[in-house]
C-alpha cells in the first residue's frame, strides 16, 4: 500500500464539497433508481439493456458494484492509503456476472445497501479528507466531492440503461449538464479525439472539442440526445451535423 497524495484545496471551496444539494440529487437519484428496479419482474431483469450483452439485471448488479468501489475511494480519502477502484477489471467482470440473475429483491436490496453505505462514508469525511485527491479506474484524479458527482452519473445514466421507462429526457436537465460538461473535461485530456463542437438547441450549453484550424463538424440537437449520444446509448438520437453526416461519438470509458 502507498500513501495516497492530496492537494490542498482553496478554503472556499470547502463550502462546496459539502453542498447539501448534491446529496440530496443523489438521494433523489437513488429513489427513481430504485423504484424502476422495483417494479420489474424476475422474467424483465433478463432482458437486454441498452448496453448489450448486459442485461437489466447486470446493470443493476453493475451500479451496486460501483458504489462499493466508491466507497474504497472515499476510505482512501479518509485514510490517506491508496487503495485501487477494482483489484482488476476481470474481478469487476465476474462480480457483475455472478449477481445479475438474482430476484428482484436482492437486487434492491442491494442497490440500497450500497446507497446507505456510500452515504454513510461520504459524512462520515474529517475536512482534511476532502481535500484529497483518489485515483479512478481510468487514471482520472477526483476528490470526494467528486465522486458524489460520479455516484449521480452512474445512476441517472445506467437508469436510462435499464430500458424501463425512464429515458434521458428524464434525468433533471441541470444534473444532464453536469454529466455532458464532466465528459468533455474527460475527452480533452485525450490526444485521440476528432476535433468537433456539440451545441445544444434547447439549452445554452456549447462545447468544442480539442480546437484546431480545423474544428470539425458541428454536433447539435437536444441536451438530452447529445448526453445519450457522448455516452454511446443512442445511435439513432435526433441529432445533426454541419457539414455532413453525424460522425460517431468519441469513445467515453
Amino acid at each position: 500500500m502507498r500513501k495516497q497524495t492530496s492537494t490542498p484545496a482553496e478554503p472556499e471551496e470547502e463550502a462546496e464539497v459539502r453542498d447539501p444539494e448534491a446529496l440530496t440529487r443523489m438521494a433523489e437519484a437513488t429513489n427513481r433508481f430504485v423504484a424502476t428496479v422495483r417494479s420489474l419482474t424476475g422474467q424483465e431483469t433478463r432482458q437486454p439493456s441498452l448496453v448489450p450483452p448486459w442485461t437489466r439485471g447486470h446493470v443493476v448488479t453493475h451500479v451496486a458494484r460501483a458504489t462499493d468501489s466508491l466507497c474504497r475511494l472515499l476510505r482512501s480519502a479518509r485514510t490517506g492509503v491508496e487503495t485501487p477502484q477494482y483489484t482488476s477489471m476481470e474481478a469487476r467482470a465476474a462480480e457483475i456476472e455472478a449477481g445479475a440473475d438474482r430476484p428482484v429483491e436482492a437486487l434492491v436490496a442491494d442497490v440500497l445497501d450500497t446507497a446507505a453505505r456510500f452515504d454513510r462514508e461520504i459524512r462520515a469525511l474529517p475536512p482534511t479528507a476532502w481535500q484529497a485527491k483518489v485515483r479512478m479506474r481510468t487514471g482520472e484524479l477526483r476528490t470526494p466531492a467528486d465522486l458524489i458527482l460520479t455516484r449521480i452519473r452512474e445512476l441517472e445514466v445506467h437508469h436510462a440503461d435499464l430500458a424501463a421507462g425512464y429515458t434521458f429526457e428524464d434525468i433533471p436537465p441541470d444534473t444532464a449538464r453536469w454529466i455532458i460538461d464532466d465528459i468533455v473535461a474527460a475527452l480533452r485530456r485525450r490526444t485521440d479525439v476528432p476535433p468537433m463542437t456539440i451545441k445544444a438547441t434547447d439549452t445554452d450549453l456549447t462545447h468544442t472539442l480539442t480546437p484546431a484550424p480545423n474544428a470539425g463538424p458541428t454536433v447539435s440537437g437536444p441536451q438530452a440526445a447529445l448526453l445519450a449520444w457522448l455516452t454511446g446509448r443512442a445511435e439513432d438520437a435526433p441529432l445533426q451535423a454541419t457539414p455532413g453526416d453525424l460522425p460517431p461519438p468519441p469513445f467515453w470509458i
